[in-house]
């Protein structure tokens, strides 16, 4: 069943610098969709605000949050006066709150930063990864590439055999379309016969669809030679290589070959220290109907 959205960007916010490079991608998304952004901003009601037993004390901290916040969107509108920006404080575990709220109130996507796995990550950073596996609405990950000024030119479209996998192909021609990107359509090129026939047969049925759609793509088989690695790892490498704007993935649903044993393909996308934002889509996000798409 397709998905009814409030052309909403939800985007969540602890101030830090991956969090306002996020937003810059919103902001820039909701110029060219006619998009409004809420932004927000959880507080865990057992940690910071937990410790405040007084309600005066609680709500000076509500008041200095709320001036942080208009403080933020001051500063957004001057680069972008045409996209309205909502505001919200909440309460309770971050990835619960921010999902819960996407659902309920069908968001038209999330957009949030991440510092990845490694390193001192910051509340925002920490839960992206949580967000993503709970998500029903797609999720962008941001990470420190900023947004550049013709938006997402070069999008990496990785395909393998999973049904999933191909679902994304949807969305990849929904942003192709506004920004005018080049899709570069990779997979594993695998010496294996009987896997080379399938794959083989997947790609030319995707390349009928972005020809129908009247997509710009490229088509890339990755080698063992040259791309020896897993197939999240091929992908960000390849991603570094274009100089991608964006990479398109699944979710839970989406697993490929040798990753599986090293946790979900799209977990090693997120938190690579690679700095190509990644947007991740759940199976049951639907809500684009577009000529030729896999039945």
């Amino acid at each position: 069943m397709n998905r009814t959205n409030n052309n909403n960007i939800l985007v969540p916010t602890d101030f830090s610098d991956v969090a306002n490079n996020a937003l810059g991608h919103a902001l820039k998304i909701a110029e060219v969709y006619g998009n409004e952004i809420t932004l927000i901003n959880v507080q865990d009601e057992g940690g910071l605000f937990g410790l405040f037993g007084n309600d005066e004390k609680m709500k000076l901290i509500e008041e200095a949050i709320n001036s942080r916040l208009d403080k933020v969107i001051s500063e957004s509108q001057k680069s972008f006066p045409n996209v309205k920006i909502n505001k919200r404080i909440a309460y309770g575990k971050v990835y619960k709150v921010v999902n819960e709220i996407a659902e309920e109130e069908n968001f038209d996507s999330i957009m949030m930063g991440t510092n990845g796995a490694s390193g001192l990550q910051q509340i925002i950073g920490s839960n992206s990864s949580r967000v993503i596996n709970y998500a029903k609405v797609p999720v962008i990950v941001i990470k420190d590439q900023p947004i550049g000024k013709n938006g997402y030119e070069k999008i990496v479209l990785p395909i393998d055999l999973s049904r999933e996998s191909r679902q994304k192909l949807k969305w990849a021609i929904h942003v192709a379309k506004k920004f005018n990107s080049t899709i570069h359509v990779i997979y594993e090129n695998f010496t294996d016969s009987e896997y080379k026939n399938k794959i083989f047969a997947v790609i030319n049925q995707t390349q009928d669809i972005l020809s129908q759609n009247n997509a710009n793509y490229i088509v890339r088989g990755l080698d063992d030679d040259k791309y020896p690695d897993s197939f999240a790892e091929d992908t960000l490498n390849y991603a570094d290589e274009i100089g991608a704007d964006l990479v398109i993935i699944m979710t839970q649903q989406e697993k490929g070959f040798s990753e599986f044993l090293l946790g979900s393909y799209a977990q090693q996308i997120v938190n690579h220290s690679g700095k190509v934002p990644v947007m991740c889509i759940n199976s049951g996000s639907t809500g684009i109907i577009l000529d030729g798409v896999f039945s």
